[in-house]
């Protein structure tokens, strides 16, 4: 009956080790939900910017159009007056 308690012995060694091994990695899990989180608010911060840099930029092209279309009407009227 030796071998049988050497067994047992042998067996809460590894039960014992497998504890361990699984309280490390739930550990790691939280610290990679943890990190998760953070980088899901961080695309979240960057798209809630972009969207108000897109909101912001619409009327540049629009006032670069009005700058040319006043320059043509300025340069046909100085045409026609001379």
């Amino acid at each position: 009956m030796p071998d049988q308690a050497t067994v047992a012995v042998e067996l809460e060694r590894l039960r014992g080790a497998v504890d361990t091994g699984f309280a490390t990695l739930n550990g790691r899990l939280d610290v990679s939900l943890q990190r998760t989180s953070a980088v899901e608010s961080d695309i979240a911060e960057l798209e809630r910017r972009i969207a108000a840099l897109e909101r912001a930029r619409w009327p540049l092209p629009s006032l670069a159009a009005v700058v040319a279309v006043i320059g043509l009407l300025v340069s046909v009227y100085q045409t026609l007056a001379h």
